[in-house]
């Protein structure tokens, strides 16, 4: 970067460090004034023309919203890297106001020209901010609703799963209910063939009432 307006500040900033006088500068009140002006002049919602790929990027960002330095070059940005700069950084906030004043007198560029591109850049930002929050704010709707889509769809698996359950349980209940009425109806039978058979042996061969035992396995007689 070119020195040229470090060296204006040099020279403001001697004399005790007393900020230079500024025949163009406007008395307090009327500096507000022309402030607010400017800022009623730039469009409250700013539009962008480009989408922005990366909202990390606030130079993308500007470039979107067609926000570029006039011809002398002098936007707020750089007005804050002189500001910053290890030049002056450390001197009175009212010597490097007036350097910055001297510097721009010296380019040409009116402050005008530096507010204005600071107030669109602003404004940039906040429409920015606004659009992502609404972005932000309609990706939260949808996945609400796809969650409770998803909710419902979980809920109605579980239901159905409970339902084939409860069917196999009923199933099972049916069967043992058949099978126990059946069994009851075969100890009758069971009992009925054992008085007849009873008539004509010492030892009854038929059992009554519970499942018959299993034979025992075969053992071979020992040699």
């Amino acid at each position: 970067m070119s020195k040229k307006w470090y060296n204006l500040f040099v020279s403001v900033g001697e004399s005790g460090d007393r900020p230079a006088e500024n025949p163009g500068a406007n008395p307090p009140g009327s500096a507000a004034q022309a402030v607010a002006d400017i800022a009623a002049g730039v469009a409250p919602q700013t539009k962008f023309t480009a989408p922005v790929d990366h909202a990390s990027s606030f130079a993308e960002i500007y470039d979107s919203a067609e926000i570029h330095p006039p011809v002398h070059g002098f936007t707020i940005m750089k007005v804050a890297e002189m500001l910053h700069s290890e030049h002056i950084r450390n001197l009175p906030r009212e010597v490097k106001r007036s350097s910055v004043l001297v510097a721009l007198e010296a380019a040409g560029a009116p402050l005008q020209d530096v507010i204005t591109d600071a107030v669109k850049r602003d404004r940039a930002l906040d429409t920015f901010e606004s659009v992502q929050q609404k972005s932000v704010a309609e990706l939260e709707t949808r996945k609400t609703q796809e969650n409770q889509q998803i909710q419902a769809e979980m809920d109605q698996v579980v239901a159905d799963h409970r339902a084939r359950m409860q069917a196999n349980n009923d199933d099972v209940a049916k069967e043992k209910e058949r099978f126990f009425a059946w069994r009851l109806k075969k100890q009758e039978e069971e009992q009925k063939i054992a008085d007849a058979v009873s008539y004509f042996v010492a030892e009854n061969p038929i059992t009554t009432g519970g499942p018959a035992a299993a034979p025992a396995p075969a053992h071979d007689s020992p040699k």
